[in-house]
């Protein structure tokens, strides 16, 4: 029996020295685990631009671009946005030296969906235009909160791809294709715990409920007290309005008025033709005379 006890509890001093002594070398194999994917602040900023929807550069959300371009191009992103967020797009264009500009620049931001349907802007100046000698200008739009439905009339905006567009909407034509540099950052705030439609929820129905046979708001109730003779209360119904009548009211009344009176408009048509030619053929109303010449 003690030399069970003592195979045993040899047995159980060496697992626990064994795990004792792997502690100290889990505990760095836990701390050098990868960790989530590298957020995309961290990313090297874009340094192209798509011209056109097919070519648009793809971004993601806290991701930066600084691209040269030519005054005059169209600039082309893309980014992925989901139910719940509010993205917010700022660009920063430093415009050719002033000494090159011969008149001020209109630069305009705009976001297109998936559909390629423009997004309105709740925040932000969409354009702005920089004077001849001003170094630089800044543009930008906040995107609607992202829905996660919508009627298939609305434009209302939906998961999916979003697409920056900036141009140059006024410029001169001396002053097209100069050398300007573009700075584009992309922040997202919220996610899909976040997700409601725009105003919150409906506290009340617009259209109160109507009961069948219960009074309006408002009215007053029918009076529910006995009668003065001890017969029971009865409910007054109003007796119904009878509308004014004219002495005109029958001629356009009638379910054959029509008949009468087109009968009696081709009548006066017939008369008034027939005297209109009566007037027309004999002005005076009467035959011409025939003159005879000279009897022989």
């Amino acid at each position: 029996m003690r030399t069970r006890l003592t195979t045993a509890t040899l047995r159980l001093t060496a697992g626990a020295l064994l795990a004792l002594g792997l502690l100290p070398a889990l505990a760095p194999a836990a701390s050098a685990a990868p960790s989530a994917s590298p957020s995309a602040r961290n990313q090297a900023p874009a340094t192209t631009a798509g011209t056109s929807f097919l070519t648009a550069t793809t971004l993601v959300a806290g991701q930066e671009a600084e691209v040269a371009a030519s005054t005059g191009d169209y600039l082309y992103w893309a980014f992925p946005a989901s139910e719940g967020q509010t993205d917010t797009v700022q660009v920063t264009v430093t415009l050719p030296p002033s000494m090159d500009r011969h008149a001020p620049q209109t630069w305009t931001v705009e976001l297109f969906d998936g559909l390629r349907r423009r997004q309105s802007c709740t925040a932000g100046p969409q354009s702005a235009t920089a004077a001849a000698n001003a170094p630089s200008l800044a543009v930008g739009c906040t995107l609607r909160q992202i829905r996660s439905w919508a009627e298939p009339w609305s434009g209302d905006p939906l998961p999916g791809t979003y697409y920056i567009r900036l141009t140059t909407s006024d410029v001169d034509q001396q002053d097209l294709g100069l050398a300007a540099q573009v700075k584009l950052h992309i922040t997202s705030k919220g996610g899909p715990n976040d997700a409601q439609p725009e105003g919150g929820e409906l506290k009340a129905p617009l259209v109160p409920p109507v009961n069948a046979g219960s009074a309006a708001p408002g009215a007053s109730a029918a009076p529910t007290g006995a009668a003065t003779d001890g017969s029971p209360a009865t409910t007054r119904v109003a007796a119904p309005v009878a509308p004014k009548t004219h002495w005109y009211s029958d001629l356009f009344s009638g379910w054959n008025t029509r008949w009468f009176w087109t009968l009696g408009g081709g009548a006066l048509a017939a008369l008034a033709g027939v005297a209109g030619y009566t007037l027309t053929r004999h002005p005076h109303g009467r035959r011409p005379t025939q003159h005879h010449g000279p009897q022989h």
